[in-house]
């Protein structure tokens, strides 16, 4: 995901160009398409339009979408029109196999506890709408999660498509101090299973990497949009290996209620007795705040009984959620 004026930008252009020759039911010729796209009218002028327009023509065309060209002198002195055939265009109908569907519904589910969800979902009901039913018994066992449940996502994805400089409390990861930090940012990226920002500290003067998961409160956005340029050669991912790095597995112990945690339990090095009704778990990790949250979604069933880091974590969660608790219980009361 990278800063707004880019491929975003260039895409966002030529979808509304799409859109515009698509449903028009003559020709246009280019002073009306420059009308009615809006990227066209911030052309800075009329060489700078018909340059981007030329070669948004080209690009339609090698991606296969059928631009037809058409006299319409009699509508415009002098001018050609351009419309996309609607039944070149039209995708013939659809069918998938069952192992199709079931890849499709992995697909959505994987998006389920995210801000993405809405966009999933939509697809899942316009194959339902055409009359295709994904196989759901095929999916049992397996539950795919790309995740973006941190607060802070929404923020910080927004900033870095509007380039927009952001102000926001951060947790270091050694002694665990929140610091302010002013960010310029880059990037967002995905990373063994964690959402990190790429950009360039202001106050440091230089790139840095922030996992979103440890950024606390709210993100300021500060004043100014296309406020600074990203690197040429910035590659989220590539900055990301080379200050996080392959994390090392550390070893956790968990207690576990009889029956629950199921998920750690099937990835447990070792399951000990430990009294009636609970076990003791010996299971790797890589990132504590990950477990913290696989800990904690399991309630009182699962308990983090070391690393301290892991405790602290867990600890946090329910401490955040207990106080969250209170404040809606106070928030109802008469």
């Amino acid at each position: 995901m990278t800063a707004h004026g880019g491929p975003a930008a260039k895409t966002e252009r030529l979808l509304n160009l799409v859109l515009c020759l698509l449903y028009t039911r003559r020709p246009l010729p280019k002073s009306k398409i420059r009308e009615v796209v809006p990227q066209y009218g911030s052309a800075a002028s009329d060489e700078a339009f018909d340059r981007m327009f030329e070669r948004d023509k080209d690009e339609l065309r090698e991606l296969g979408i059928p631009l037809v060209t058409e006299d319409v002198s009699t509508l415009w002195e002098d001018e050609t029109g351009y419309r996309i055939d609607q039944r070149e265009y039209a995708l013939p109908e659809i069918a998938f196999e069952p192992d199709e569907l079931a890849v499709l519904g992995l697909a959505s589910r994987a998006w389920a506890q995210a801000s993405l969800a809405g966009p999933a979902a939509q697809a899942l009901r316009k194959l339902k709408a055409s009359g295709i039913e994904r196989d759901s018994e095929s999916l049992i066992g397996i539950e795919p999660r790309l995740r973006t449940t941190e607060p802070a996502f929404e923020a910080v994805k927004n900033a870095v498509l509007m380039r927009q400089e952001v102000a926001f409390d951060y947790r270091t990861g050694g002694e665990g101090e929140v610091r302010r930090r002013r960010v310029q940012p880059w990037g967002l990226a995905s990373w063994h299973g964690r959402w990190y920002l790429t950009g360039h500290d202001l106050d440091r003067a230089a790139e840095r990497v922030f996992r979103l998961s440890r950024i606390t409160g709210p993100v300021q956005v500060l004043p100014g949009i296309g406020a600074f340029a990203v690197p040429a050669h910035h590659r989220p991912r590539d900055l990301i290996r080379r200050t996080v790095g392959e994390q090392e597995p550390q070893r956790a112990t968990l207690r576990a209620r009889e029956g629950r945690g199921q998920s750690l339990r099937r990835r447990a090095l070792a399951v000990h007795d430990d009294g009636p009704g609970w076990s003791v778990l010996d299971v790797e990790f890589a990132d504590p705040e990950a477990l913290a949250d696989e800990v904690t979604g399991f309630g009182a069933d699962v308990l983090a009984v070391e690393p301290s880091e892991v405790v602290a974590a867990v600890v946090r969660r329910l401490q955040g959620a207990a106080g969250a608790h209170g404040a809606t219980t106070e928030g109802e009361l008469p």
